[in-house]
């Protein structure tokens, strides 16, 4: 597989300034926590997004590949696969030999990780508790080039690029398994903070979940 990274000049002015300007992954994550969420049911590439100024999780990603990998870093996406069918995606990297993510949610504990993992399954883990929220529970996760998911172009087409998912679905997943124990405590910490704030939307009381090993980006 050749990477398809655009020349600059491919790059209108405004995208070049977002690139020029965010130049590392907590750059990019900062950017986008500050991003409105998309609720549509698109999937816009990375010209797409800037274009509309909003981006989902899978969005948020292409977003983060297309800006990175002119810096340096290769288009990697981490799917985290879910017994309930909500998937999450982020964008994945290595500094210094340590894994580290960059993403988009609607759920704080889901966005990215400080480079700091040895190993991708130990990122993953990261993610495990934060995931539980009644229905989402962890079964699988992969890591694809995403110009080997598709041959769409997904960083400055303009169509939607259904594609990368599609690919991503099927790609091979690795199997992980969150023991009972685990599950059960971190589900009832989620049912005790929703049912101390009843009226709260989840998107912000899942803000309540406060990170406890310094990882979050």
């Amino acid at each position: 597989m050749t990477p398809r990274t655009p020349a600059r000049d491919r790059f209108t002015s405004a995208e070049q300034r977002l690139i020029d300007t965010l130049r590392t992954p907590r750059q990019v994550q900062r950017f986008l926590r500050e991003f409105p969420y998309n609720w549509e049911k698109t999937l816009r590439t990375f010209r797409g997004v800037v274009d509309r100024g909003r981006a989902h999780c899978l969005e948020a990603v292409l977003f983060a590949a297309t800006v990175l990998e002119q810096h340096g870093y290769p288009a990697l996406a981490l799917d985290l696969e879910s017994h309930d069918g909500l998937d999450h995606v982020l964008f994945i990297y290595q500094d210094d030999a340590l894994w580290g993510t960059v993403a988009r949610s609607r759920d704080e504990g889901l966005h990215g990780r400080k480079p700091v993992f040895k190993s991708v399954r130990a990122l993953v883990d990261s993610y495990m508790d934060p995931y539980v929220d009644g229905s989402g529970r962890l079964k699988g996760f992969t890591v694809a080039h995403l110009d080997d998911l598709t041959r769409r172009d997904w960083r400055l087409g303009t169509i939607n690029v259904w594609s990368v998912e599609e690919a991503l679905r099927h790609w091979p997943h690795q199997t992980i398994r969150m023991g009972e124990a685990r599950y059960q405590r971190a589900l009832q910490r989620v049912l005790a903070i929703k049912a101390s704030n009843p009226e709260m939307s989840p998107r912000l009381w899942r803000g309540l979940l406060r990170d406890q090993t310094g990882t979050w980006l």
